[in-house]
């Protein structure tokens, strides 16, 4: 976890730390597989289109591979913007 995100905790005592700091963890592991099952479903949708066999042919795999190049390529641009709004947004006036 990011130890920023606990900066306007310090007053809180020791257990309460604890506490935030669990449950920032397991809601960042619940948005990282939120994000993994939208890519898996968006991209599974989104090329393959028939179940002739056990492995996707090689169209397939190709459109696989750059949609989940894109969302990902997508979530870091929207998380590097988030970024840069939660620190502008950060400093005092």
């Amino acid at each position: 976890m990011d130890k920023s995100m606990l900066g306007d905790l310090d007053a809180l005592p020791e257990e309460d730390k604890l506490r935030m700091s669990s449950m920032i963890d397991q809601l960042q592991i619940r948005d990282s597989l939120r994000m993994y099952n939208s890519l898996v479903e968006r991209c599974f949708t989104d090329c393959v289109d028939t179940f002739r066999r056990k492995t996707l042919d090689k169209q397939e795999e190709t459109c696989v591979r750059r949609c989940a190049e894109k969302f990902l390529k997508h979530s870091m641009r929207v998380g590097m913007r988030f970024a840069e709004l939660n620190q502008g947004a950060a400093t005092p006036d």
